[in-house]
Formats: structure tokens, sequence, C-alpha cells
């Protein structure tokens, strides 16, 4: 018997998926757009094809193992670019465009060609949006992953965004460089926290940092400021409940003009300070 798309996506519900994620599914099953439900509506009465609900049941597994979307989609938006995401990175959030957004307001202050570094870029997320909005600016990358920079570099290409990318742990990868703006969204999950189960999918080491979730911040704020420039800034992106004590661990070392910025719910997501122009 003959299903349509309209019995599949019920099928999906009934089974227990929301409706969102029935539709993104249906629509990868029958390789369109994921944005394409529109089209999906006005052709819910079209038979489907025996090699599409192979696919779909396929998709349906995966998703109830706990896959991202994204990378059943093998992509995910973020600042407006298409980036491609698979099981080597994590999946660009929402709450990340907060830091980009502030590192293009202080960038507005400096020379168009000014140096920014983005410390353990993944997908390229952070680096890439960076250049696609400031093109003058000279924008490096670092990874300790090979196959997290491997997806980056796929990323800047498929974009034509030039990005220089280091292989190496944190600002050892880019030895005796000096920038005027180093961003990052480093690992700072705390080992243990119950959250994590919901992330399995995605690489352990780029999101658990020590007992408190705060071992990779303190490493990047001690070791920043032999990388930066006078007056150069570090923003870091952290845990919801962990701005007071990034603020600290900034103000400790000297930083200047220390503050927080906040995501679209009002939680401050990410630190971040001024390296003085004189010490």
């Amino acid at each position: 018997m003959t299903t349509t798309l309209r019995e599949a996506l019920a099928n999906l519900q009934r089974e227990g998926l929301d409706r969102i994620d029935a539709q993104m599914l249906l629509l990868l099953a029958l390789q369109r757009e994921a944005h394409d439900r529109a089209w999906l509506l006005a052709h819910d009465g079209d038979a489907m094809e025996a090699s599409a609900a192979t696919r779909l049941a396929a998709l349906v597994q995966r998703r109830r193992r706990g896959e991202p979307m994204a990378y059943l989609r093998g992509n995910q938006e973020f600042f407006g670019l298409t980036l491609l995401v698979d099981e080597r990175v994590l999946v660009p959030r929402p709450d990340t465009e907060t830091l980009v957004s502030w590192a293009l307001d202080l960038l507005d202050a400096q020379p168009p060609s000014a140096q920014v570094l983005d410390l353990g870029t993944g997908s390229g997320a952070i680096a890439l949006a960076i250049k696609a909005e400031r093109p003058a600016a000279r924008v490096w990358a670092t990874d300790a992953s090979a196959d997290a920079l491997a997806v980056a570099r796929a990323n800047a290409d498929r974009l034509h965004l030039s990005v220089d990318f280091h292989l190496g742990h944190w600002l050892a990868a880019v030895p005796a460089q000096r920038f005027d703006l180093i961003a990052s969204n480093p690992p700072y999950i705390a080992e243990g926290d119950p959250h994590l189960a919901a992330l399995d999918h995605e690489p352990g080491s780029a999101l658990t940092a020590g007992p408190d979730g705060l071992d990779d911040i303190r490493a990047l704020v001690t070791t920043a400021p032999a990388a930066l420039n006078a007056g150069g800034w570090l923003l870091l992106e952290h845990g919801h409940d962990q701005a007071g004590a990034v603020r600290t661990l900034l103000q400790a070392v000297g930083f200047t003009q220390v503050g927080s910025r906040t995501d679209l719910a009002g939680i401050e997501r990410c630190s971040g300070g001024r390296w003085p122009l004189r010490r």
C-alpha cells in the first residue's frame, strides 16, 4: 500500500517525534532543502517512493539515538553562513553569535587590517563569520584536532574566505604572533555535568574542562597577554553561570574594561577584557 507524505509525517509524530523534527527528517529523506516546509505542505498528498522511505527509516534511527539534526543535514547556519558540520566538530550554536557580534563591534575601532585569532575554531564558525564581515582583517584560527581543522578548511574553501589555519594546542599553535583581538569558544562544561548526556554525539574534548569547567579558560586568560598587542582584546564564551568567575580571572591577570555580553535570552554568555596600552 502506498504511503503519502502526509501519512508519513503523521506516523512520525505518532512515534513521538515533534512536528518540526518530523518535517525536517522527511525533507531530508526526500532530498530537499530543510527550509522547504512550504513545499512539503503543498505536496503532502504525493506518494512516498520506496527509496525515500528507506532513507527516512535510517534518519529516524539516527535521530532517536540522539544525533544532532545538524549532523543529519550535514550543515548548520551560523551568522548568515552555511557551515558544513559532522561528528568531528561541535555544532555551532546561536549563543556564539553573541561573541562574534562583540568582536565585530570592537574591530570597528581597530584598523581594517587588524590581526584576529580564533582559538579552538572547530568548524571555523567564529573565524569565518568575522572574515566574512570584516574582509580586510587578517584572521587566524587554531585547533588541536586535525579532523576539526579539515572541516574548518573545507568551510573556508567553500565560502571563499581566507583564514590562516594552524594545528596545535591553544596559543602554542601560533608562537611569536601577536593579535589585536583573540576570541574563543573553549570547552567550559564541568566534568560529570548531567547535560553531557545529551551531547554524547559531539566531540567530548571540545566540551569539558575540569571539575568546574574553567580549566581551559584559566589557561587562556593566563597566556593570552603574551599574544596580544597593547590595547588588544580577549573575548571568551562560557557557561550560563560562569560570567562572574571569568571576569574575576581577567581582572586578576591585569585586563581592563572587563565586562560581559548577554545572549538573546538575557544570559551573560561571554566575557572579555582589554590588555592595557601600557604596563
